[in-house]
């Protein structure tokens, strides 16, 4: 009974031990998304006032000019130069995630002549990634494929603002020289249309991004190859195609071949004419057409 009754206080010494040792542990805490998004708007607009970025050469190209964005600071040397937040080819873009709106900032030093990206499509990008504070954390001087469904809010709401090229060479050694009208600049982005609390390697917590970035060439994208354009399978128009699932089976109607559950894939309740253009037809004429609609089928 003895041994019973010192095994029981035993275990109550522990419990109280390991409270008192979650007690003392500090707990993470995730900032306010709102409150943030003020932050990192207030540090990215001081970055804008205080750097300038290489709008010289641009304006007049040396022979061997790469048209990479790059920033500085303006002083010494560079006091004179004009900031970013004073260019003309800046503009501000409101994106809202999580019921938060953001400012998303997007230097188009040249928007590009070709095709425009949508928010779902796969893009053909050089690019480099800084910090505020200039520090660089990743970079790719060779044009690298990226699905935009993959990517940080941020990076696809940004590049689909610019166009690739009209088009390219094919060079005898199979490398590719391409137009000289691919789309040219920047996206600076808010921590919440970015990485937020998730530190990265080389990317501290609730850190603003910076992408130069150049836009070569860009394919629409048909995740599911069910005939529909991933593009437009956001069907609430919030610019995310990965909370859109009609029949609610987890797969997002992008990546879904039946959208509506119904037994009858997608691509056999629409009609795709030659010219690749696509009709959706409602059986029942009931505003929803066939493909979503569970209740019309074969």
């Amino acid at each position: 009974m003895r041994l019973n009754k010192f095994y029981i206080l035993l275990l109550t010494g522990l419990s109280l031990f390991s409270c008192k040792e979650d007690d003392d542990t500090p707990q993470f805490e995730e900032r306010d998304r709102a409150e943030q998004a003020i932050a990192d708007d207030e540090a990215i607009r001081e970055f804008l006032e205080t750097h300038y970025y290489n709008y010289e050469e641009f304006e007049n190209p040396p022979e061997d000019f790469d048209y990479t964005v790059r920033f500085d600071s303006i002083k010494d040397d560079n006091a004179d130069k004009t900031a970013v937040i004073d260019s003309d080819k800046l503009m501000v873009k409101s994106v809202t995630r999580d019921d938060v709106e953001y400012n998303l900032y997007i230097l188009r030093v040249r928007e590009g002549e070709g095709v425009s990206p949508k928010i779902a499509d796969s893009t053909l990008v050089s690019y480099q990634g800084e910090l505020l504070n200039n520090s660089t954390f990743d970079n790719s001087t060779s044009p690298v494929w990226f699905d935009l469904t993959r990517l940080i809010s941020g990076f696809s709401e940004g590049i689909v603002e610019f166009k690739g090229a009209s088009g390219y060479t094919v060079n005898s050694d199979n490398t590719v020289t391409w137009n000289n009208d691919f789309g040219v600049g920047a996206i600076i982005i808010p921590s919440g249309l970015g990485y937020f609390s998730s530190p990265q390697e080389a990317i501290p917590s609730y850190s603003p991004l910076i992408f130069n970035v150049n836009l070569y060439r860009v394919n629409e994208a048909d995740h599911d190859n069910d005939g529909i354009a991933s593009y437009l399978e956001d069907l609430d128009g919030d610019g995310v195609v990965m909370n859109d699932d009609t029949d609610e089976d987890t797969r997002p109607n992008y990546v879904d071949s039946d959208d509506d559950g119904d037994g009858t894939p997608t691509r056999d309740e629409i009609i795709i004419n030659e010219d690749g253009t696509v009709e959706f037809p409602d059986s029942n004429s009931n505003g929803t057409p066939d493909y979503l609609d569970p209740d019309t089928f074969q």
